[in-house]
């Protein structure tokens, strides 16, 4: 994914901005938590006439980024603020507004993509009805769902894709229940180590949804927020809670998910059991509004929400034990101590991401933690940028969400020496490789700026602050700092 170039950025608009033009055109709106809710301009009757403060309010605008989202039963719509104003404009004018579509590209691409999960779907069948009991309890216990019942995989829709040996999980649309995406999770184990491999059809940028969203109702206030498919069966099971599951578990909360959550007064976080879960939890609350959210911090009494279930351990208890996520300015030790404690306990985990391919490096950085800033200096051709990007490309693979601002050479050489390092293989002698390895490429947490040469300091730290609140970047890569030193800030400190 691209972000936006400095030639022809989106003019930025302030919240009191969007106030003020939503009062000046008379359209009714009220403060939602993380949005502002308006009745949408693409329902109903069309002309000149006011939208009517009686109408559902089921338009959306980001109070951050000044983007909204569109919900009705018909149709879902996204777009910029420019697009909005242009809506506008075609109604006061007596034209029905268009809503912004994706290109014919993406449109074939995301149909295709549907009819493949839907296939998928239709082979997919209940673990009861697919295997004999014996079975049963040996897909389980490889999933480590032994506890959960039928009648709560039944709720979900969860499903068993024998011939994969996956467990199937559904994205169905709110408004109409139909199947819009897919996630596959199977297990591999490795000696004694077992990971859970994810496939998504369509993929994660093309589409965006909320594992257990149909199953919410309308009155419920509260919820709690999960980053994994199990933890929501868990919670829901052993607590009777309205639970969802994010996309892309701790690594990203989409600000385009953040209309389907402002109907909670209350949401607590529990996202998984290690720390790199407790700040991302921290990240998202401030999101979806510190006053609203509580935050189950991680520890041996806490683990993720299914292994709670699986340890016979009161869940509703940890969930009354959550932590509110906003605070005062002045805290006392009692408040920190069990954060404190935290830290002692998980030692190596405060020490941050460690490096897989580098373990000299881990020896002098510890690992990659938020907040540090690490300079790699030597002369011209030294293999700076080589290093770096294999360096920044083993975070990545762990789910670290990376942004590259390479001012010194293009992003397609960049992209093709960290395709190169990520396939571990000379990728022009064997072209008929390139789709399968480039597919597993798009699926990291990675995106590029689009600068080159030099550039005003202020419009990339703008573009490195777009990007951190709407990808949740933790890991920014400048290559390199002289690119950034432009003669026009001869003022600033360097």
């Amino acid at each position: 994914d691209v972000l936006p170039s400095p030639d022809g950025p989106a003019p930025s608009v302030s919240i009191t901005e969007i106030r003020q033009y939503l009062r000046a055109q008379d359209i009714p709106f009220h403060d939602g938590y993380s949005c502002l809710h308006t009745p949408s301009l693409f329902i109903g009757d069309h002309g000149d006439q006011p939208l009517s403060a009686n109408a559902p309010f089921t338009l959306f605008i980001d109070k951050t980024t000044g983007s909204f989202l569109f919900l009705c039963t018909a149709t879902l719509a996204e777009g910029t603020w420019q697009d909005f104003q242009a809506n506008v404009e075609l109604r006061l004018r007596g034209i029905s507004p268009i809503p912004p579509a994706p290109s014919e590209e993406m449109e074939d691409e995301m149909r295709q993509a549907r009819e493949d999960a839907r296939c998928i779907w239709e082979r997919a069948l209940p673990l009861w009805e697919l295997l004999d009991e014996k079975e049963i309890k040996e897909t389980k216990a490889l999933f480590g769902i032994s506890q959960v019942t039928n009648a709560t995989l039944k709720r979900f829709g969860v499903r068993y894709l024998r011939t994969a040996r996956s467990l199937v999980f559904p994205w169905f649309s709110p408004q109409d229940a139909t199947l819009k995406g897919l996630k596959l999770v199977r297990v591999e184990k490795n000696g004694g180590t077992i990971t859970y491999v994810e496939e998504t059809l369509p993929r994660f940028e093309s589409y965006r949804n909320l594992f257990g969203l149909p199953l919410i109702g309308r009155r419920d206030t509260e919820l709690v927020l999960t980053g994994w498919e199990l933890d929501a069966l868990a919670l829901h099971q052993a607590a009777g809670v309205a639970s969802l599951a994010l996309p892309r578990g701790s690594s990203c909360l989409p600000p385009t998910l953040l209309p389907y959550l402002e109907q909670f007064k209350r949401i607590t976080l529990w996202l998984g059991e290690d720390l790199r879960s407790w700040e991302a939890a921290k990240l998202f609350a401030r999101k979806l509004s510190l006053k609203r959210c509580s935050l189950v911090r991680p520890g041996n009494l806490q683990p993720r929400p299914l292994e709670a279930l699986n340890q016979g351990l009161n869940v509703t208890k940890i969930l009354r034990s959550a932590l509110l996520a906003s605070h005062k300015s002045i805290v006392s030790f009692r408040q920190l101590r069990e954060e404190v404690f935290g830290e002692l306990v998980n030692t190596e985990q405060v020490s941050g991401v460690k490096w897989t391919r580098f373990p000299e490096l881990n020896k002098l950085l510890k690992g990659h933690r938020r907040g540090e800033l690490t300079i790699f200096t030597g002369p011209t051709g030294s293999g700076k940028t080589t290093f770096i990007s294999e360096y920044a490309l083993d975070l990545c693979m762990q789910g670290v969400c990376t942004l590259w601002g390479s001012f010194e050479i293009n992003n397609v050489r960049l992209a093709k020496i960290m395709l190169t390092q990520f396939a571990g293989r000379r990728l022009e002698d064997q072209l008929e490789l390139y789709d399968e390895w480039a597919d597993r490429f798009e699926e990291l947490p990675l995106y590029f700026m689009t600068f080159h040469g030099q550039q005003n300091i202020k419009t990339v730290i703008d573009t490195m602050q777009h990007a951190v609140y709407m990808y949740d970047i933790t890991h920014v890569v400048v290559d390199n700092l002289q690119f950034m030193m432009g003669h026009e800030n001869l003022s600033v400190d360097r």
